[in-house]
């Protein structure tokens, strides 16, 4: 059992039990008690719900004595600086209150997208039917280059007049690129324009192999020199190799519509003077890199809004099939990450 992801969860699940009425958890949960902290029991059914979410499904029957005696004393620690932090009302205020009910909703959110979907399995048509879809939207060629990124425009057009005398491009991004791909001359290996930024993809895709832009292109990480190296079809996957991402694709936009039909019966009341001023929705632009993995459909392009690494990337997927990433839940709550 990997020890040192005993405690953190510990902490985690005793701070959540300790922020609940100790009634219920009297009236959800009458197993014996493997240990009492206080007076505080900690149940068999509790310890056996943490030694499953930290060993990956095993019972208690399935470690050693010391393994379970390590358990059971996190657990112990664990219930006891989670009531020292209630009894200082840390559950109440600054960030740890946010915390705790993000935990929450997300925790319940999971709870009822189980229980709708339980009953909900994606039929073969509704399988079929995405793959189609899917395929429909997937880009049709993918396209293999390499870049100089610059700082300034006038920079970029010296790179360009050094590349018309005869200069080496991959020697050129080694030497003059501020991009991590300078290691490798440059290259980014092989993506579909989806992948990239708007002005990069479409510079991209007016090459011909082997050419260069002859005039910088810029990008909110600066300017960039682009060679294609080359092209070719992007090979779409087999039914049989996505089935399991159809799946969760079909159960996710199930429970989508549950979640809209939800809000259509809710009275919402929006301030948006509130919010605070200058707030956008979504991302500005993303990066000419692979989107961030858990944000893509089927097809591999990124959603709107979706956060993009800062950089291109120098190894990008070989390519924008199917099947990539299982979908976020929609509607969230779990804050963005910085």
């Amino acid at each position: 059992m990997n020890q040192s992801r005993i405690l953190p969860l510990a902490v985690a699940l005793a701070v959540l039990a300790a922020c609940q009425p100790k009634t219920a958890n009297t009236v959800a949960d009458n197993s014996a008690p493997v240990a009492t902290v206080n007076g505080g029991p900690i149940t068999r059914n509790f310890y056996d719900f943490y030694i499953k979410g930290v060993t990956g499904g095993k019972a208690p029957a399935d470690l050693t004595p010391a393994q379970r005696t390590t358990a059971l004393d996190n657990l112990i620690r664990a219930r006891l600086v989670g009531d020292e932090a209630v009894k200082e009302g840390l559950d109440k205020s600054g960030d740890t209150a946010y915390l705790l009910e993000l935990a929450r909703l997300n925790v319940l959110q999971q709870a009822v997208q189980d229980q709708y979907l339980k009953d909900r399995k994606p039929t073969e048509q509704e399988l079929r039917a995405e793959y189609e879809t899917s395929l429909a939207a997937m880009p049709k060629t993918e396209y293999h280059a390499r870049h100089i990124l610059v700082a300034t425009e006038p920079f970029a057009q010296k790179v360009i007049q050094r590349l018309d005398k005869g200069e080496k491009f991959d020697a050129l991004a080694k030497e003059e690129s501020m991009d991590s791909s300078k290691a490798s001359g440059g290259d980014l290996g092989w993506f579909t324009p989806n992948r990239m930024v708007p002005e990069f993809s479409g510079a991209v895709t007016s090459l011909k192999p082997g050419e260069y832009t002859h005039k910088p292109v810029q990008t909110q990480y600066g300017w960039h020199v682009i060679q294609l190296m080359e092209e070719r079809p992007v090979t779409p996957p087999s039914y049989d190799q996505v089935h399991q991402r159809l799946e969760q694709i079909v159960q996710a936009k199930k429970f989508r519509l549950y979640t809209d039909e939800l809000m259509h019966n809710a009275k919402i009341e929006r301030f948006p003077d509130q919010m605070g001023g200058g707030a956008a929705s979504g991302a500005t632009g993303a990066a000419p890199a692979a989107a961030a993995s858990g944000t893509q459909g089927a097809a591999g392009a990124a959603a709107p809004g979706a956060p993009a690494s800062s950089a291109p990337a120098s190894s990008p997927p070989a390519s924008s099939a199917p099947a990539s990433q299982a979908p976020a839940p929609s509607g969230s709550p779990t804050p963005p990450k910085n």
